[in-house]
């Protein structure tokens, strides 16, 4: 059952699942203030079909006799979450990306934004302007955070509550029609942070209408969802209509799922299995794949296993522990999460075989954790060195760029670009961003204000401690979220955006670095001097790349396989704004050498 209404020119089918009433209508508040009964159709679903419905006309549910709400799949919420809903004609957009077949996973270079921090304007179309440069640096995919109604205009995306409705102040469904219809045409991806695991505390409005929810379990950010509760079917629903929704009216190419360890179902079909059949279907129909990539923080292997293997159907997974590897070895630093990391064995284990706890014991989590991911390819883990959790969620909103040196950020971008796995940066990664990216938030509820102030005053008494509160409502912390652009092209930031570019480009054009194969790599870590020796290979390229990430230089012996071994790049050398390259630039096996600290060489045969 579709939900929602559906302009059909010069009419309109509204659909609400709302099975705890006995009577339903909808109340057209502007501009004829008509009230129009809807008729049930079964299952809790209440519908009508109404003639002369304009798109702009904007209507509440009224539920019982005197309860009205906004249409919990509502397209467009033009006054925020508390205001009416708003008929939309989606047919009305004229899409020219008829030639777009999309990017196979393993050639996909993502790049994460927010949309209210990327730009001063914080709108879709500010965004297109900047596609060119992002292009030019070699970036074929963006992820935005979540676009989802939330209250007022300022929030990372995650309190939303109107899944179906695009933020008003970003520019609502045509302004991200026009983004996705801009990037197409340019030969660039779109990527979606949707959130199928709780609903925002502001403006939501669910328990009115049905058991969105279960006592069953309790949910980490309010109540739980219910996925397996009675009446479960209309949720479920829901959450499968509304990932349709955005590959179909909004053309995006991949949902990236929030958090999926905490879609808690015990179903004998879990609803991401059930997710992943309806994709594959409309991907059958559509002619091309849509993907599927999910947050989840098990590391379960479950979640990549295909559906005829039992598995939940995922395309693609979040690798985290990739992330704090290199963090850890970077910073040194070893609290909360990051106390079961900083080993060079450890970020090698993650090259190579992906999850870093593959059912070892987790000091932090003071149990046994995670499971074998070796067997998958690397296209199915995406890996990052930054993102908006890991900057966001300290005290201070720091970057790299913030904790580490200028060396360290060159030897992260190796990493990053040179591992078989889909990498994505963090927006403002690529030039050393130094504004922050700081949790904010716009809600309207004072009692809710405090809450949320004294949540994260909480959190940051347990991990992140340095530094002063900042508070999330103040438009000031927005504010100094909001990236300076204008730094990509001065000194240093100049350079470190080309060293991306560059590697970029390699990984495109060296075969060995191109193709994401975990059978053709060794990673092999010596722990004493903190070095990862790195050797990939194909048919007919080969590359062995030294990443030091210990501060002084080290000196070893090579164990190289014999081959004509050339130095295509030093993040030492003076063109990278290096100290002083000491690597040869002709390698043999069995041959002493010293690297310079924080840095990395990269030679191909």
């Amino acid at each position: 059952m579709d939900v929602g209404a559906f302009y059909q020119g010069d009419r309109c089918q509204f659909t609400v699942w709302a099975p705890r009433h006995e009577k339903v209508a909808v109340n057209l508040v502007s501009p004829s203030g008509r009230l129009l009964p809807m008729e049930p159709v079964g299952s809790g679903y209440w519908q009508v079909t109404a003639e002369d419905i304009a798109p702009g006309t904007q209507y509440f549910y009224q539920l019982g006799n005197d309860i009205e709400r906004p249409d919990p799949a509502s397209h467009y919420q033009p006054d925020g979450v508390h205001g009416p809903s708003e008929v939309v004609d989606h047919a009305a957009f004229r899409w020219q990306d008829q030639q777009w077949s999309g990017i196979p996973l393993d050639e996909l270079i993502i790049y994460e934004l927010h949309t209210g921090t990327f730009t001063p304007d914080s709108t879709f179309d500010a965004i297109i302007d900047r596609l060119p440069d992002l292009q030019a640096l070699g970036i074929n995919a963006i992820e935005l955070m979540p676009v989802a109604q939330f209250p007022g205009d300022r929030n990372w995306g995650y309190d939303g509550v109107y899944p179906f409705a695009v933020q008003n102040s970003y520019g609502g469904a045509e302004g991200l029609k026009r983004l996705v219809n801009a990037c197409h045409q340019q030969g660039m991806a779109v990527v979606l942070d949707v959130i199928y695991n709780h609903f925002g505390p502001e403006g939501s409005y669910f328990s009115d209408y049905g058991p969105y929810f279960t006592d069953k379990y309790n949910g980490v950010w309010g109540s739980a969802l219910n996925f397996d509760d009675a009446q479960s079917y209309g949720v479920r629903n829901y959450f499968l209509q509304n990932a349709l929704y955005w590959f179909e009216t909004f053309h995006i190419d991949m949902l990236r799922l929030d958090a999926t360890d905490h879609i808690i179902d015990l179903n004998a079909k879990h609803f991401l299995q059930e997710l992943a059949e309806r994709v594959a279907e409309f991907s059958q129909q559509q002619g091309r794949k849509f993907y599927l990539t999910a947050e989840n923080d098990v590391n379960n292997v479950q979640i990549l296993r295909g559906l005829d293997e039992g598995g939940y159907g995922m395309d693609a997974q979040w690798n985290d522990g990739f992330h704090h590897c290199v963090h850890t070895l970077l910073t040194g630093e070893q609290i909360g999460y990051y106390q079961d990391y900083g080993t060079c064995g450890q970020l090698a284990k993650a090259i190579k075989q992906g999850f870093v706890f593959s059912w070892e014991y987790s000091p932090f989590r003071d149990r046994w954790h995670g499971s074998d991911s070796s067997a998958f390819p690397g296209q199915q883990f995406v890996v990052c060195i930054q993102n908006h959790d890991q900057v966001g969620n300290r005290m201070l909103g720091d970057r790299l760029t913030h904790l580490v040196s200028f060396d360290a950020l060159k030897l992260g971008a190796a990493v990053l670009l040179l591992s078989p796995n889909v990498p994505l940066l963090f927006m403002g990664e690529e030039y050393g961003e130094d504004a922050p990216f700081l949790y904010f938030v716009s809600h309207t509820d004072a009692n809710l204000v405090e809450a949320v102030r004294a949540g994260r005053k909480r959190e940051f008494s347990h991990f992140h401690l340095e530094g002063e509160y900042v508070d999330p409502q103040s438009k000031e912390t927005f504010e100094r979220s909001q990236l300076r652009w204008e730094k990509r092209n001065e000194g240093h930031h100049k350079t470190l955006r080309e060293l991306y570019q560059h590697l970029i480009q390699l990984r495109r054009t060296i075969p060995a670095l191109k193709k994401l194969d975990k059978q053709n790599l060794e990673a092999t870590a010596l722990e004493d001097q903190k070095l990862i020796l790195l050797h990939r290979w194909s048919a007919d390229s080969q590359i062995f790349c030294i990443m030091n990430f210990n501060q002084e230089a080290v000196s070893f012996e090579s164990k190289l396989p014999d081959a004509k071994w050339q130095k295509i790049l030093d993040s030492a050398d003076e063109k990278w704004l290096g100290t002083k390259a000491s690597l040869p630039t002709a390698l043999e096996s069995n041959q002493l050498l010293t690297i310079p600290g924080l840095s990395f060489a990269l030679y191909q045969a």
